[in-house]
């Protein structure tokens, strides 16, 4: 199950919107589960909706620009749920 209160680092710090979308997102991820949709589909859903939407919002170079940024985040842990924060 996808919960959203761990371990988000500056998420959660940045913007009472973006907690609130979150806790949205994990609700209706949760439900989803429930009613059997995978884990991988949710997941692959979820990026090609967050993609599209910053695309449109934002143009494709930007959109590019900060998803050629992602590979460093992830690497140093940023969407790693499991992490511990100090």
């Amino acid at each position: 199950m996808f919960a959203p209160a761990s371990g988000l680092g500056v998420f959660d710090r940045e913007s009472g919107e973006r907690q609130l979308a979150l806790e949205y997102l994990a609700e209706a991820w949760n439900e989803a589960e429930e009613d059997g949709v995978q884990t991988g589909s949710l997941a692959h859903a979820s990026l090609f909706a967050a993609l599209a939407t910053l695309v449109k919002l934002h143009g494709d170079e930007a959109a590019a620009d900060l998803v050629a940024m992602l590979p460093d985040r992830i690497r140093s842990g940023e969407y790693n749920l499991d992490k511990i924060l100090q």
